[in-house]
């Protein structure tokens, strides 16, 4: 690692990374989080039965729109022609677990682009079933794998390569 700010120029003021020399390569990346809820609210959203209608077809769509919406949302990242998202759900005991994997061929990451779409997954999956469990509590929100790029290819702790 350097001490080199990417996203300060040399007047300190913010900027956007000219990536316009980089040569595309594929690039993949892949979040997580999980939202906890009571059984009740977890058993009426797997049965499809939470007043608002299907959370989890909600929350994908959420999580892809923001994915391509990410360059307007977050003010360094660069506007990106993404490959493919998906936004995947797991039921866990007390939990759903969200994932959600970006991929393009390009100049930069996805990483960010899998962080919002798990995150706005997330965040609708809460407005959706807010009505059987207030309580809900998002957390966990993490990159667990990248590929491609300079860095090459990391993967957390704990996280199976896909």
């Amino acid at each position: 690692m350097t001490n080199k700010l990417t996203h300060i120029d040399a007047a300190g003021d913010a900027r956007m990374v000219d990536v316009g020399a980089k040569p595309p390569t594929t690039r993949l990346a892949v979040a997580g989080g999980i939202i906890t809820m009571t059984a009740e609210a977890l058993t009426a959203v797997k049965a499809g039965n939470a007043p608002k209608g299907d959370v989890l077809g909600t929350a994908r769509i959420a999580g892809i729109m923001a994915a391509k919406k990410t360059g307007e949302l977050i003010p360094m990242c660069h506007p990106l022609a993404l490959d493919a998202v998906n936004v995947d759900f797991a039921f866990e005991a007390d939990h759903i677990a969200v994932t959600a994997t970006v991929s393009l061929t390009g100049k930069t990451g996805v990483e960010m682009e899998a962080i919002v779409a798990v995150t706005t997954a997330l965040v609708t999956i809460y407005d959706m079933a807010k009505a059987l469990d207030k309580g809900m509590v998002i957390g966990s929100v993490k990159l667990l794998e990248k590929r491609g790029g300079k860095s090459g290819h990391w993967i957390a702790e704990g996280h199976e390569a896909l």
